[in-house]
């Protein structure tokens, strides 16, 4: 996988499929990750009671500059903040999972990219808020970065984003064990995405 996929300033992204765009957010728009501006802000969120199953809520200021500066030096994967009205609301990260751990539970394919993402804590409730940003978070990574599948791990006590990740179309695999947690291995093809947000795409749930 070429490191500058994860460059989202070099151009040439596909554009977004007219039929997605009405389901997409309209003040939200995802820009890449700024060492120098985000970190405070993104460490502030991960020591935060909700963000437990990040599994950074144990980082000072400087470990997480660090973990964020080696992934976007890697060349294996690439970090971009998500705005809600021009202001930093999610956070998506995205990797190749044939350079991670999770790469060695399934035959990785080129096309395939890993994808975690974190939502801040929002000054006030927002009805489907957190499915909105994660309808971005998938947008981006198919059309943007270029994805054929997306690939996640999320850790099987984590009910919420299950849910989630059933309504933008992943289909559940397998419980597989990782370093830091056991994760739920699910994957959602662009076919998948675009008839969720139609409406006429049903997995069922992980038991």
């Amino acid at each position: 996988m070429q490191a500058d996929r994860w460059d989202i300033t070099r151009g040439g992204a596909e554009p977004i499929p007219a039929a997605l765009r009405p389901s997409l957010h309209p003040a939200m728009t995802i820009r890449a990750l700024s060492l120098d501006h985000d970190i405070g802000l993104l460490h502030r969120w991960f020591t935060m009671d909700y963000a437990r199953f990040w599994n950074m809520q144990d980082l000072t200021l400087d470990e997480t500059r660090r973990f964020y500066a080696d992934l976007l030096a890697s060349g294996h994967g690439g970090a971009y903040m998500g705005l809600c009205e021009g202001a930093p609301a999610f956070l998506i990260e995205c990797y190749d999972p044939a350079h991670e751990p999770v790469g060695t539970h399934f035959a990785p394919r080129a096309s395939d990219i890993g994808m975690h993402f974190f939502v801040g804590p929002p000054a006030a409730p927002i009805r489907h808020f957190t499915r909105d940003v994660l309808r971005h978070v998938m947008a981006h990574t198919f059309y943007t970065l270029g994805a054929q599948r997306v690939v996640v791990e999320p850790d099987a006590r984590n009910d919420k984003v299950h849910a989630l990740n059933h309504a933008v179309g992943f289909a559940y695999d397998r419980q597989i064990t990782l370093p830091q947690k056991t994760a739920w291995l699910a994957f959602c093809t662009r076919p998948d995405f675009e008839r969720s947000i139609r409406g006429d795409f049903i997995h069922e749930r992980p038991a």
